[in-house]
């Protein structure tokens, strides 16, 4: 128990200097939103976390700002089976959005949520609570710990898992557990993170049409 104490406290000590050092990009990706997106930068969306207790996630806001009530025009669209709602190619999100999303920038706010106690660099993925409230029981063990920025799930490539498989690596990850897998999760996140950011890059040199603001 203490090793998870102290680890939760070098997590938030690690997310604060991490998200000092970002601080530049931060205010490039809010210019950029100012200029070519629409609504606030910063999206909230209250979340199912450890033991079930809800929170505010925090995302860079990448979908128009009515993103959440088209949702159910959109029903037909969900390429996910189960209780979660996610379409890869979504068409709320806006030009600049769909790249800071492919290349994991939205997630960057999180770091507040590992310092606030909320998350862990590593961990399950946050359900909205509407969905949480639909997971089977037998997939309970995956609230029994914080969730994460990535996760084993994420590193399989996400979209291309049904639900079940989603919910059995989020099980298979809180049985084996431990700090060496948590560093070995991260490290390979950062290399697949890599990869995504330099991908996105390419296509905003490649799409003429980003400079045009979102209507």
């Amino acid at each position: 128990m203490e090793n998870w104490k102290l680890q939760d406290i070098l997590e938030s000590f690690i997310a604060s200097i991490l998200l000092f050092l970002l601080i530049p990009l931060i205010f490039l990706l809010y210019i950029l939103h100012k200029l070519f997106g629409k609504g606030s930068f910063i999206f909230k969306q209250l979340r199912t976390g450890k033991s079930r207790k809800s929170f505010w996630i925090y995302k860079i806001r990448t979908m128009i700002p009515e993103a959440e009530k088209q949702r159910a025009k959109l029903k037909k669209m969900n390429e996910a089976d189960g209780p979660v709602f996610k379409i890869a190619n979504d068409p709320r999100y806006t030009k600049l959005g769909r790249l800071i999303a492919r290349a994991g920038l939205d997630e960057i706010p999180q770091l507040i949520n590992i310092i606030k106690g909320e998350m862990s660099f590593v961990g399950p993925r946050p359900f909205p609570v509407s969905e949480a409230e639909k997971v089977s029981k037998r997939y309970q063990a995956r609230f029994s710990v914080k969730p994460g920025i990535t996760s084993l799930w994420v590193l399989e490539g996400a979209f291309h898992n049904d639900f079940k498989k989603w919910m059995e690596l989020d099980v298979e990850y809180v049985k084996k557990k431990d700090l060496w897998l948590d560093v070995k999760i991260i490290i390979l996140s950062s290399l697949m993170l890599t990869k995504l950011i330099l991908r996105s890059l390419m296509s905003l040199l490649q799409d003429k049409d980003i400079n045009k603001k979102d209507k």
